[in-house]
């Protein structure tokens, strides 16, 4: 009787003794759970780009199957496309880092030029995505209604076609009027004052050693007015030529491969 209570007893312990084993699974779990959730929030670059591949790939090996086609699908670009568009576009290279600086030294040496201009805020140089830019009052270079450069400024603008001949960029003159209607035998509207206006500069750079082809002549007339032409001081500051010196970016053109999914939408 006492072995059989005995052996009852053990039985009854280990039965207690159960639960550690469901509790331990249960931590184990919860512990694997956490770690999942942990490398989830700390996904690093590389490891979310190795991701968007595979799946990118899975996706597009099921479109390229014989009859199946992904519902609703669209033109997907490879992220490594992607990438390498963005790496020759998106990102300035050494040698475009090299350029912005040879651009800066051209506006610092035109600055220099038209000193006097400047500080007078008849004349504004600033750097743009585009180059730089030479914004010049047309009041400084011409009369009331005339495309002839002035004495004064003609010598300015020589000093400026001097630091422009050294360089090899290309050269844009833009030409800018008020609104004011002009109807004239020689202009019978704003848009031949400013073309006129324009290419007077570009003669006297080509005149001063700037090679002919690297300069275009653009004449705007009335229309992209920096300042409201309802007052005088607005439409003294639209009238205006520009000089841009255009930043060439290097680099081979990158076409963007369409997925084959365009085809089978069709």
């Amino acid at each position: 009787m006492r072995r059989r209570r005995k052996y009852l007893d053990s039985r009854q312990s280990d039965n207690h003794e159960r639960w550690l084993v469901s509790y331990a699974d249960f931590i184990t779990l919860l512990f694997a759970f956490f770690v999942v959730m942990y490398a989830i929030s700390s996904v690093s670059e590389g490891k979310y780009r190795v991701l968007s591949d595979s799946l990118v790939g899975a996706f597009q090996s099921k479109a390229r199957e014989p009859g199946v086609a992904l519902p609703g699908a669209l033109p997907v670009t490879p992220p490594r496309a992607i990438d390498t568009l963005t790496r020759k576009i998106g990102r300035p290279t050494e040698q475009q880092r090299k350029q912005r600086e040879q651009m800066r030294g051209v506006a610092q040496d035109i600055a220099k030029v038209l000193d006097s201009m400047v500080r007078e805020g008849q004349v504004k140089v600033t750097q743009t995505n585009r180059g730089i830019s030479v914004e010049i009052n047309a009041s400084v270079l011409f009369a009331a209604g005339q495309a002839q450069l002035r004495a004064d400024s003609s010598r300015a603008l020589q000093q400026v076609s001097q630091v422009l001949a050294k360089t090899e960029k290309t050269l844009q003159i833009e030409g800018y009027t008020d609104n004011t209607p002009i109807g004239t035998a020689q202009f019978p509207s704003n848009w031949e004052l400013s073309a006129a206006r324009a290419s007077s500069v570009a003669r006297l750079f080509i005149d001063n050693g700037v090679a002919q082809d690297r300069l275009s002549v653009i004449g705007y007339g009335p229309n992209r007015a920096v300042a409201s032409n309802d007052t005088p001081e607005g439409r003294a500051q639209n009238r205006r030529v520009t000089v841009m010196i255009l930043e060439e970016t290097p680099g081979n053109i990158v076409e963007i491969p369409l997925s084959d999914t365009v085809g089978t939408q069709q």
